[in-house]
């Protein structure tokens, strides 16, 4: 099986070459990272801001958001392909369903942030675990069945309700504050990125590892833009910080989506 990157032409190529096949998520590009940095952001402010600005309050705005959050993931499975408007979309939806997984178990049942970490961070493993065992790969590059594609969803699920409890964990229970908390994450992301490029970390672990942290430092910023300057914020507040990142997210959505960056096939 050979993978093949950003290939522009791989829909009309695909009727005269049935065994290729092409990949149903993005390849990693600058691009990718803005827009997932963008999608986490929001993901704290939106869950946020429906939940206490709309007066939703935390169930109801789980479930709702739950409830859509299926209705898309449907649809991004029935596209077979890496489409980008529907892809981001789901992104986006589990950040905020991410987030509000975290706060329901911390908020509503009394679970501690140290403890909520700790969950996560075994049931990504053990997600990790069951998806290796099963494909032989945790590649991104080769996500091109239904089962593939429902492992990845469940692992970006679990990095986002981790990334959540781990933010909260250090900003909040261990005092950082938000500023600091995301230079921290940010410094982890930079030393992941020097093991890559220079120690030549494996390029799957150096992935979901960065995928994971960029969560907590999302987040970070998130709050320190919208929460009142009592708390430690900016105080934007969550309608304006959720308005600005989901017009950068649209505007780079639009941009790929006419150039086909982060488009893959895949030769089997």
């Amino acid at each position: 099986m050979t993978y093949i990157s950003n290939v522009p032409r791989a829909a009309r190529d695909l009727g005269s070459n049935p065994s290729t096949s092409f990949n149903r998520v993005p390849s990693v590009t600058v691009e990718f990272w803005l827009i997932k940095l963008m999608a986490v952001t929001m993901g704290e402010t939106a869950a946020d801001f429906l939940a206490v600005n709309l007066g939703l309050g935390l169930t109801a705005t789980s479930l709702l958001m739950a409830t859509v959050l299926g209705v898309v993931l449907t649809i991004q499975f029935r596209q077979h392909r890496y489409v980008p408007w529907s892809y981001w979309l789901s992104v986006v939806l589990i950040s905020i369903v991410g987030t509000l997984v975290t706060d329901n178990l911390v908020d509503n049942f009394g679970v501690s942030l140290i403890a909520t970490t700790a969950f996560f961070t075994a049931a990504l493993a053990a997600t990790f675990a069951v998806w290796f065992a099963t494909e032989k790969t945790l590649s991104i590059h080769s996500i091109f069945t239904f089962r593939r594609e429902a492992f990845y969803w469940l692992a970006i699920l679990f990095t986002f309700a981790l990334g959540t409890a781990a933010g909260d964990l250090v900003a909040e229970h261990f005092g950082l504050g938000y500023m600091a908390t995301g230079v921290l994450f940010g410094l982890i992301i930079a030393s992941i990125t020097f093991g890559y490029y220079v120690l030549k970390l494996d390029g799957i672990w150096a992935f979901w590892i960065a995928y994971i942290f960029t969560r907590p430092l999302g987040a970070s910023f998130g709050d320190l833009l919208s929460q009142p300057n009592e708390y430690g914020g900016l105080g934007l507040g969550t309608i304006l910080t959720s308005a600005i990142f989901l017009a950068v997210i649209v505007g780079i959505v639009g941009w790929i989506s006419v150039t086909h960056r982060g488009e893959d096939t895949i030769q089997m």
